[in-house]
């Protein structure tokens, strides 16, 4: 049975193959432009900064150079049930230089379309092993971010060999760029 998360909480992941969902929709329209919202990982050393260009993985750059990481596709108007994105993670082939996994989630053109993460509901992350699609935890976002355009739902971390996730839930107002800027050597 899946563990719920509240922001804060960590749990162990304790699965070598599991996949990374993201689910939204879409509280108001009246900005009369659909909402593109975006998954997007980074793939961290010791230093909290990317491995390298190629471990930033979004809409434009689908797998990590060891395939341990691979992005399914954008999702462009996050409509139906269930996740709107997914990233397959495979920790058997990670390269032994990543630590940790940051996992953004952005309103693409936010600025130019007037939208903010206030406008969008029941947007949640789950992590399911990959093998028997059993969900292993979920963390729902529940607070409101009227002018944020830009929230770290969490992360996965390795201590002592073993890999964590915990519920960040902070918002930004800068955008997908604003992340780069922070994780980029």
């Amino acid at each position: 049975m899946a563990i719920n998360l509240q922001k804060g909480q960590r749990e162990n992941i304790n699965a070598p193959k599991f996949t990374v969902g993201l689910g939204w929709d879409i509280n108001n329209t009246s900005t009369g432009t659909a909402f593109d919202l975006d998954a997007s990982l980074f793939l961290l050393g010791d230093d909290k900064k990317l491995v390298s260009d190629n471990h930033f993985i979004f809409y434009n750059n689908l797998e990590s150079p060891d395939k341990a990481v691979i992005h399914t596709g954008d999702n462009l108007t996050g409509e139906g049930a269930g996740d709107d994105e997914q990233i397959k993670i495979d920790l058997t082939k990670i390269d032994s230089a990543v630590t940790e996994i940051t996992v953004v989630v952005t309103i693409h053109d936010a600025d130019s379309r007037r939208q903010n993460f206030g406008q969008v509901r029941n947007s949640f992350i789950r992590i399911f092993n990959t093998d028997t699609n059993e969900e292993i935890l979920k963390y729902e976002l529940d607070e409101d971010f009227s002018i944020e355009t830009a929230v770290e739902f969490g992360r996965i971390y390795n201590r002592n060999g073993e890999w964590k996730f915990e519920a960040v839930g902070a918002g930004q107002r800068d955008g997908l760029e604003k992340f780069v800027s922070i994780y980029q050597k």
